[in-house]
Order: structure tokens, then sequence, then C-alpha cells
């Protein structure tokens, strides 16, 4: 006989196409909320701590939303490091080309952070993945090439793993190729075990 015990509503803290895309591998339903937090990176903040202060921040603007329901928000934000510096979303074809020209043959962190808060219970858990990308040496006419094709203006780093963007990397050295994308499922998964979902026992994906 199975479980009938209801679970928790898990809320995603975030209007990213691509981390509500991730979220819905694991077979789960959801709620989509935005957070409204503002990202502006403080006065010498480094890239590990402006992530994990963010996806912070998110999830406990988004519990602050979801009343009194027994509700389990994931808050995430995606930091790229080069050198220390945080690289923003572009925004714009000539931001994306900048970018990429200072990434050229150069290694870039990208560092997702993933908070998990269950209001109920006043717990939160948290984790961060960090992936390192080797980009190759690129030709000014193959970065331009690249961004009319796929326009990752909304990306931090200007490139999509996911598309035609591999076709700029030497080498990724990961330990989760969904923490790359904007939300790591191994975390996530490890979370809300510990959140009280077993993603196994409630995933619909194969029912």
């Amino acid at each position: 006989m199975s479980d009938q015990t209801t679970p928790p509503t898990l809320v995603l803290g975030s209007t990213s196409r691509y981390r509500r895309e991730l979220l819905e591998r694991l077979g789960l339903p959801f709620e989509v909320r935005a957070p409204e937090v503002d990202e502006t990176p403080q006065p010498g903040e480094e890239p590990t701590v402006l992530a994990t202060r963010l996806a912070h921040a998110k999830a406990f603007a988004v519990a602050a939303q979801t009343g009194d329901r027994d509700v389990i928000v994931i808050g995430s934000d995606q930091v790229a490091d080069l050198d220390g510096r945080p690289l923003g979303k572009p925004g714009s074809h000539e931001g994306a080309q900048a970018q990429l020209r200072s990434m050229n043959g150069r290694t870039v962190a990208f560092h997702t952070a993933v908070t998990i808060v269950r209001p109920q219970t006043q717990e939160h858990w948290q984790a961060l993945d960090t992936v390192k990308v080797h980009m190759r040496t690129l030709r000014d006419d193959e970065i331009d090439a690249y961004l009319r094709l796929e326009q990752p203006y909304d990306c931090a780093g200007s490139a999509k793993v996911e598309g035609l963007g591999i076709t700029l990397i030497e080498r990724i050295e990961s330990d989760d190729p969904t923490a790359l994308i904007g939300l790591p499922l191994i975390s996530v998964t490890r979370l809300l075990r510990l959140a009280g979902l077993d993603v196994l026992r409630h995933s619909r994906a194969h029912t």
C-alpha cells in the first residue's frame, strides 16, 4: 500500500526559465514565485559570498510570501567569477562581446548557491557548487558568430553550455553538470531530503 502522506508544497523562488526547466526534471509539482531581491553586489563582496547571500535572501523573501502553508522554498543564485571579479548578465551584444573577450583562453569559476527553507519548522539548509570552465582561445569572428546565433544576453558569462556555448569551451571541471546551467540538482535533492521531501517517493516523472 502506498503512503498517502501529503508532502509540503514545493516553491521555486526564481523567475529563471533555466532553473524552472531543471527543477521540472525531478517530476515534482511546484509553484514559481518572484523573489524581488536586490542583486547588487556589496562593495568588495567576493563572488562566493555574493552567490550565497543572494540565494539565502531569495529563499527567505519567497518564504515570507507563503503565509502559514507548509512549504519548502528553493532559492538559488549563480555568480560567474573571473579572477575574483563577478561577471553579471551582459544584457546586450556589445556587453557579451566584452565578457567573452575578457574570458578568452582563461578559466572562469561559476559559483551556484542554493538555500532551501521550510518555514513551518523554522529550518534552512544551504549548499554551494563551483564549476570551473576552461575557455578556448577564440577569434573575434567566432565570438560574434556565436552571439548572433544564440544571443545569450541573459546568461552570466555570455555562454549557454546546454547549447552552442559548448563550442567555446576547452573543458569543464564539475561534480554536477546541472550546476553550470543554474540549479545543482544533486545538492537540491540532498537538501530536499533533509527538509523532508523525498524526490523518488513523490515524483510524478514516471507515473
